[in-house]
């Protein structure tokens, strides 16, 4: 593996409007933390969730949040390594994808 991985779910308590029969934003930050944990054991990663309407001190995160906002992007959005790798309903096997450019191997593959 080259390196820990960051990966931010950026989301709102509110469900998106086009995302109805989605989960919210927070059940998807938990599903996603418990799916790559299981697919990538003991291989460390973060996994944060930011609340567009009311981000942290970061002005990273900050600035994304409001992106996230402006853009009217479907949200959960999630970021791995700043690249946007899932919007509205994010996919497993592109994030899984994203990971394994930085090394993370499967446990299948093990």
């Amino acid at each position: 593996m080259e390196r820990k991985v960051e990966i931010i779910i950026y989301g709102t308590e509110q469900l998106c409007p086009s995302c109805v029969n989605l989960p919210s934003s927070k059940e998807t930050y938990e599903w996603l933390e418990a799916a790559i944990s299981r697919k990538y054991p003991d291989q460390p990663f973060t996994i944060s969730y930011v609340d567009i309407q009311a981000p942290p001190e970061d002005e990273k995160k900050r600035a994304f949040a409001e992106r996230v906002i402006e853009e009217d992007m479907f949200y959960p959005v999630v970021l791995l390594e700043d690249t946007v790798v899932g919007e509205g309903n994010p996919k497993l096997k592109v994030i899984y994808r994203e990971m394994e450019k930085y090394g993370y191997t499967s446990n299948e593959a093990l």
